[in-house]
C-alpha cells in the first residue's frame, strides 16, 4: 500500500503543537500510520508552509436552511429573526436542495470532515447519504403550546426514525428554552439517555429577562406567531436553570451560542451537572455578530476552563460555513487566546463533543481525521490572511 508523508512548518496533533520537526504519514485512504522525526521519513515527504491540522469538526450547523442566504437582514436581532426563518423558509424544493449541496460543497472545501447538524425535517438526508462528510444529526423539536405536544413529538420522533433507519445517528433534541413545553419535554426526556444533546443557549439578553420576569421581547416573538401566552408564568430564574437538569441522562450536552451567558450560569451547570458528563459550549460568533451584533465573553469561558468547541451555524446567518473564520473573528475579539487552543476546539474537543473522537479530531494511528493546512501563518499563529486548504 502506498503512503503520503506530510510535512509542514508547524503540526498540530488535535490536541497541542508538537515541538520538532515531524512527519505526518497516512495510507492513501487517509488513515493515520505515524508521526515521525523527518530524518526517519525517507523520500517522497510532501513539504508545506503554515500549519498542517486535523479536518475540523463544525459542531453547530443548519445544512437545511443554506437557501436562506442573504435574504434575512443582519443585525435584526433574535427575535424578529426566528421569526423571518419560521415564515420565510419555504422555497422550493429543488432550491433548497441545490443550496444544500453547494454549502456542503463549501464546507467539505473548507476542510470540515465532521457537523453536528440540526434538522427540523428529513430533506437533508438526499445530502448527507453521499457521505461527503460525518454528520450527528439533531432532530430539532419545538412547541411551546402544551397543547401540541404530542404531534410535535411525534413528528420529531417520525424524522429521528427516518434517520436511523438509514442509518444515520441522531438524537431529539430541544430548539430553545422559550420553544418547548413543559409537555414536550417529557416526551423527550427518555431519548436523551446515552446521547449527544444540543440546545441553543442565552443567544439574546431577552432570553433570561422572560424566564425570570414573563416580560420582554420574547412576549411580542409569540404576538408575532399568533401564540396564546397567557398559559406562562415566570419561573423566577435564569434560562439555564429552567432546563439543564432535564440532560441529566445524556453523555454529552452542546449549549450554543451562550452570547450572554453570565459566572452564575457557569456555577449551575457545574453544580449540576452529572461527573460523568460532558458539557460543551459552542461558539459560532460570525452568526452571533450577524444576527445580534455581540459576542460571547470568551475571556469568561477560558477563566472557568470549560470545554469549547465551533460551529458555523446557518447560511441563513453566516456568510460562509467555515470554522477558520470563525478562528479569525475570535482573534479579532480576544487575542489574547491561544492558536493552539483555538485549534484544539476545532478539532479534538469538538470530536469529543459528538461523541466521535474515535474516528476524527487528532493524529492518532488508526483514525481517518482529515488533514487540511492553514496557510499564510505567522510563526504558528493564524492571521486575518490566513486560508485553508483540504488535503486529505
Amino acid at each position: 500500500m502506498r503512503y503520503r508523508k506530510f510535512r509542514a512548518d508547524h503540526l498540530f496533533n488535535g490536541e497541542k503543537f508538537l515541538k520538532n520537526e515531524n512527519v505526518l504519514i497516512t495510507n492513501e485512504a487517509g488513515e493515520i500510520k505515524n508521526i515521525v522525526p523527518k530524518e526517519d521519513a525517507g523520500e517522497d515527504v510532501e513539504i508545506f508552509n503554515g500549519i498542517l491540522s486535523p479536518g475540523f469538526i463544525n459542531a453547530h450547523c443548519h445544512l437545511e436552511l443554506s437557501h436562506l442566504k442573504n435574504v434575512i437582514p443582519e443585525g435584526i436581532g433574535l427575535i424578529d429573526f426566528v421569526f423571518k426563518v419560521v415564515s420565510e423558509r419555504h422555497f422550493e424544493e429543488y432550491e433548497i436542495l441545490a443550496a444544500m449541496e453547494f454549502a456542503e460543497q463549501e464546507m467539505k472545501k473548507n476542510g470540515i470532515v465532521a457537523v453536528g447538524d440540526i434538522s427540523n425535517n428529513s430533506l437533508s438526508l438526499a445530502q448527507k447519504e453521499k457521505l461527503n462528510i460525518e454528520y450527528y444529526n439533531f432532530i430539532e423539536t419545538s412547541g411551546w403550546l402544551p397543547q401540541v405536544a404530542e404531534l410535535r413529538f411525534q413528528k420529531s420522533k417520525s424524522i429521528f426514525d427516518e434517520f436511523e433507519k438509514k442509518g444515520f445517528v441522531a438524537s431529539i433534541v430541544p430548539h430553545a428554552p422559550y420553544s418547548v413545553a413543559k409537555e414536550l419535554w417529557n416526551k423527550m426526556i427518555p431519548y436523551f439517555a446515552g446521547k449527544t444533546i444540543s440546545i441553543h443557549n442565552q443567544e439574546t439578553s431577552h432570553e433570561d429577562v422572560f424566564f425570570m420576569e414573563g416580560k420582554g421581547d420574547f412576549t411580542k416573538m409569540y404576538e408575532m406567531m399568533k401564540i396564546d401566552n397567557s398559559f406562562y408564568q415566570a419561573e423566577k430564574r435564569r434560562s439555564v436553570e429552567s432546563y439543564f437538569n432535564k440532560f441529566s441522562s445524556a453523555a454529552s450536552v452542546i449549549l450554543v451560542h451562550n452570547t450572554f451567558t453570565k459566572q452564575e450560569d457557569l456555577d449551575f451547570i457545574n453544580e449540576n451537572k452529572d461527573d460523568s458528563q460532558l458539557i460543551s459550549f459552542c461558539l459560532c460568533p460570525n452568526a452571533n455578530l450577524y444576527i445580534e451584533n455581540s459576542l460571547p465573553d470568551v475571556d469568561l469561558f477560558l477563566k472557568n476552563n470549560c470545554h469549547l468547541i465551533l460551529g458555523t451555524d446557518s447560511l441563513a446567518s453566516n456568510h460562509q460555513l467555515n470554522i477558520l473564520e470563525e478562528i479569525k473573528t475570535i482573534i479579532k475579539s480576544f487575542p489574547s487566546v491561544k492558536t493552539e487552543s483555538l485549534l484544539k476546539w476545532a478539532t479534538f474537543n469538538g470530536a469529543k463533543a459528538l461523541q466521535m473522537e474515535s474516528f476524527f479530531g487528532s493524529f492518532e494511528e488508526g483514525k481517518k481525521p482529515g488533514v487540511v493546512l492553514i496557510e499564510n501563518v505567522e510563526e504558528n499563529k493564524i492571521t486575518s490572511n490566513s486560508e485553508i486548504k483540504r488535503l486529505l
